[in-house]
């Protein structure tokens, strides 16, 4: 449902039925913030703070009886990711690297420092994709909102780890 959010609020507000959508959606986060403490804890608090952050956007959008903060989720996404991925670059490990010492629990130095460069280089994404879904919410064009933020950014998530995994296969043969 969190991948099909752009839209779903694209439809709320072209095809009518914004309040009972709203319900669901706000039902959905509810739900989500349930199950969140069945996860592991790192992806406990992430899923618990996403969650609170639709849940509050979805009652304002309610109370408001506007779609406008609802655009607003995924740059809320962008900047809690932003936060998790630069804090663990400072509090360490990398979360690249943790993700890596899964496979690899023996991690040489060089593939340390890979997986440093890997999360700086998914900070600057979120930070860059956070702001140009930001710039579709205040441009407030639910067509151009639901491209960037429903396919396009996620057409650059998929780039990016294609990309990734093949300088990472370079990387490894060296």
């Amino acid at each position: 449902m969190l991948i099909a959010w752009p839209f779903l609020v694209c439809a709320m507000v072209n095809y009518g039925q914004f309040h009972a959508m709203l319900i669901v959606i706000i039902l959905f986060f509810v739900l989500r913030l349930l199950l969140s403490r069945h996860q592991a804890h790192s992806q406990q608090k992430t899923g618990w703070v996403l969650s609170i952050a639709g849940i509050i956007l979805g009652l304002a959008s309610l109370f408001l009886r506007s779609h406008q903060l609802l655009m607003y989720y995924p740059v809320v996404v962008n900047a809690i990711f932003l936060i998790l991925f630069s804090s663990s670059l400072r509090y360490g490990p990398p979360i690249i690297e943790r993700m890596a010492r899964i496979k690899e629990p023996d991690l040489p130095p060089k593939g340390i420092l890979y997986t440093r460069k890997v999360t700086y280089l998914w900070c600057l994404f979120f930070m860059f994709n956070g702001a140009i879904a930001l710039g579709t919410c205040l441009y407030n064009d639910m067509t151009l909102w639901t491209l960037w933020n429903g396919m396009v950014s996620y057409l650059l998530i998929g780039l990016l780890i294609s990309i990734e995994w093949l300088v990472r296969q370079r990387v490894k043969k060296r």
